[in-house]
């Protein structure tokens, strides 16, 4: 089975091309779909540096956000599953394996890494962020009466006609809990979790999302939930 991986993109010149090296390494079928945001620090240079076959980069004119760059990614698919990949240095690639296991297998249809799981390995995560991420987790466990461990996880997995059946309004980071919102709400797929490693930068670093997200991703899922 082929994998799309798409990586949005946005000011991550320090990171983009290992990233992209790193996926690459990874001994599956794949294709490489990135989605330039609007990116004004150097990586659109970089990326044009980038060739193969089974790269395609997409450029925004301006920042739209990575819900935006999502979406757009997701019209270039023509892999058998997807996959997102942070243009940061947080996830491993080298986890793609595992992660794409249950739908290879037909066990599953999506697929969400945990951060949170007990075996899951990585650096350290600031008290903060924790917090944020598994009070969204708790609350769309009781909106949705699932039992996920991860939520804002950046590592969702879908086998292509899944994912594709769905239309995302969100631009920026709130594309997180309306995938998940959609896809509990369908209660009709098959969700596993897997263990991930995670290696989380800090805002000095580069870190993007913020607590205004927090507030975002809250609205998102009682929004999707009862009204949409």
């Amino acid at each position: 089975m082929k994998l799309s991986v798409i990586i949005p993109v946005y000011n991550e010149a320090n990171t983009i091309v290992e990233v992209v090296n790193r996926v690459l390494a990874v001994n599956i079928d794949k294709e490489i779909i990135i989605v330039d945001d609007g990116s004004y620090d150097g990586t659109s240079e970089l990326l044009n540096e980038i060739k193969g076959d089974n790269i395609k980069v997409i450029r925004h004119p301006k920042n739209l956000g990575k819900g935006a760059a999502i979406s757009t990614g997701l019209k270039f698919v023509s892999g058998d599953i997807v996959i997102f990949q942070d243009a940061d240095l947080e996830y491993n690639p080298r986890e793609y394996s595992n992660l794409i296991a249950p739908i290879v297998n037909g066990y599953a249809d999506i697929v969400y890494g945990s951060r949170f799981s007990h075996a899951s390995l990585g650096k350290t995560h600031s008290f903060w962020n924790f917090l944020g991420n598994k009070f969204l987790t708790f609350v769309t466990n009781i909106l949705y009466n699932t039992t996920l461990t991860d939520m804002e996880t950046g590592y969702k997995v879908f086998r292509t006609d899944v994912i594709k059946k769905f239309s995302f309004k969100s631009k920026g980071f709130s594309i997180e809990p309306e995938i998940t919102a959609k896809i509990f709400k369908a209660k009709k797929y098959r969700v596993c979790e897997i263990p991930i490693s995670y290696f989380g930068r800090s805002y000095k670093e580069g870190k993007k999302i913020t607590w205004r997200d927090g507030f975002e991703a809250l609205f998102t899922l009682f929004w999707r939930r009862f009204f949409n």
